[in-house]
Formats: structure tokens, C-alpha cells, sequence
């Protein structure tokens, strides 16, 4: 990957939760040099998953990475389906398809396609059984274990304040609607021009930025200021509020920027064609 493929870097926050507008969504974009990210402000109060759909397609053509805080896929190499005994689908793309066929939910929601499927796919709660039968991950995310990256969670736990099971599935609807008119790594190649869509892990980002494990929020100006510059970044612009979303938008995007002409981050070597086609990588794992 040439160090001057991309001009500009966008990292967003996303959301699974119910609804149309989403204030815990928060989009951070900064370009070539050391400026620190600045936030985006949405088209309404709060950004709609549909208006971040939209602000993507706008910008299709500019060489903008474009990285999102979600897993893109769910596993599907350990057991031959992604959801046995249900969907048949035997990629991703035709995956993402069958989440937004049978998601009714509104502005790309698919809580409902979760809450239907409790007990046989997903995990919502003691009542649906032992969580441990629920615990099956991509070959990314076990790469990542493996390695000594630290715990992460599976698309099939919907339930506590780390999952990422509601964000993940609704992103999987937007990237359904967005397949074809943006490339999606690794599922489709780095083209030669035009913005590419990225799977983030923002603690990679932090871990980068010099923070801790278990410590990786930032909720004030001063810790955002010292975690960028650790990104070579110079200071943000002043916020309303310090709020995680934001801070981890503004700084995954620093990182973004310091991290996009790494070739080990686009050529990992347990990335292999049947993995890019089913479960996808995030952009970070080496």
C-alpha cells in the first residue's frame, strides 16, 4: 500500500440501538499533516446509521479510509454456517444480504433479528443457557487471542456494556446497502482510487496511543491531547463534552492516519482468500 494512497481518514463510532438517531455515533475525520481529527457534526442532533450511509456515498470517490468500530462478519469457517440449521449463505456479502431481508427495523436496525433469535444463535441472558455454548469467533479474532491482543467478544453475545453483537449486525445492513459503491476490505481489494471501508478496533488504537488495557476511555481534553500526540497529532480542537464516542472517533482516526501505508496491516499472514470472503479481518491484527 503506498504511503499516499489515502488523503484523508475517518473513524467512526457506531450503534446498534434502537431507533432513528443515535448519539452514540460519532464520526472523526482528519487528512495528510498532523492536525488533529475534528468531529463531524450530524445532519440532525444526532447522527441516523441511514445519514452516515449517506455522508460514505458523498465521499465515494475521495481517497478516504474509512474505519468503523464493529465486526463485519460473523464466524462462519469453524462450524460451515453462520447460523446452523438457519441461513445457508455462503459468503458475507450473501450474509449481509439475509441480515437486511429479515431486519424490519428501523434506520437499518437488527435488534429484532437478534431478540427473534435468542437461545439457538444468540446470547441475551442466563435464561437462554450456558453463555459458553454461545462463544464461537472468527479466525481474526482468534489470531488476535493467540497473540496476546487480550479478550474480545463474538457477534453472538448480545448481552453487557462490551458487546458487539446490536452494533455489529446493524453495520452488516449498512455495509449490504453500501456493497458495491465503496469498497469493503478485505472482502473487495484496494482499488486505486476511491475511499475503502474498514472493521476497527478502537483499543488497538489506544493501545497504540500509550493506554492501558482496561483503561482505554478517555473523558477529558488532557488525556485526549496526550494520547494523540503519542499518534504524532497535534492537540484537538476544543469539544462540548469528552465524551467516549467522540474521543475514540478523534483519536482511531489519528491512528488511521499513522497506521494506513503499514503493509504487515493489509497483507497479515493468516489472512487468507476464504477468510477475506466469508469472515473479513480487522485492519490492525498483523
Amino acid at each position: 500500500m503506498s504511503t499516499d494512497r489515502f488523503a484523508r481518514f475517518a473513524a467512526i463510532d457506531w450503534s446498534g440501538a434502537k431507533g432513528s438517531r443515535h448519539p452514540g455515533i460519532a464520526l472523526a475525520v482528519c487528512g495528510i499533516g498532523n492536525a488533529a481529527p475534528a468531529l463531524v457534526a450530524p445532519p440532525t442532533k444526532a447522527w441516523s446509521r441511514t445519514a452516515i450511509g449517506e455522508w460514505i456515498e458523498a465521499h465515494a470517490d475521495e481517497p478516504l479510509l474509512i474505519g468503523f468500530d464493529m465486526s463485519f462478519c460473523a464466524p462462519i469457517l469453524d462450524r460451515g454456517a453462520y447460523l446452523p440449521g438457519e441461513s445457508s449463505a455462503p459468503n458475507a456479502r450473501a450474509f449481509w444480504a439475509y441480515v437486511d431481508a429479515n431486519s424490519p427495523d428501523e434506520d437499518l436496525g437488527a435488534a429484532s433479528f437478534l431478540d427473534s433469535r435468542r437461545g439457538r444463535h444468540f446470547y441475551l441472558g442466563a435464561a437462554d443457557g450456558p453463555k459458553a455454548d454461545f462463544m464461537h469467533f472468527r479466525r481474526c479474532e482468534q489470531h488476535f487471542n493467540a497473540s496476546g491482543g487480550g479478550k474480545v467478544t463474538t457477534v453472538y453475545d448480545a448481552i453487557g456494556a462490551a458487546q458487539v453483537a446490536k452494533a455489529s449486525f446493524a453495520g452488516m445492513r449498512l455495509l449490504h446497502r453500501l456493497s458495491g459503491k465503496v469498497a469493503i476490505w478485505p472482502f473487495d481489494p484496494v482499488p486505486p482510487s476511491g475511499a475503502v471501508i474498514v472493521e476497527i478496533y478502537t483499543a488497538i488504537a489506544a493501545r497504540a496511543a500509550g493506554l492501558r488495557k482496561g483503561r482505554s476511555k478517555i473523558r477529558d481534553a488532557q488525556a485526549l491531547d496526550e494520547a494523540l500526540a503519542q499518534l504524532g497529532s497535534r492537540p484537538h480542537m476544543p469539544l462540548a463534552r469528552h465524551d467516549d464516542h467522540s474521543t475514540d472517533a478523534i483519536l482511531t482516526a489519528a491512528w488511521l492516519r499513522a497506521n494506513a501505508g503499514r503493509h504487515d496491516l493489509w497483507h497479515p499472514p493468516a489472512l487468507t482468500p476464504e477468510v477475506s470472503r466469508t469472515e473479513g479481518w480487522t485492519f490492525g491484527i498483523s
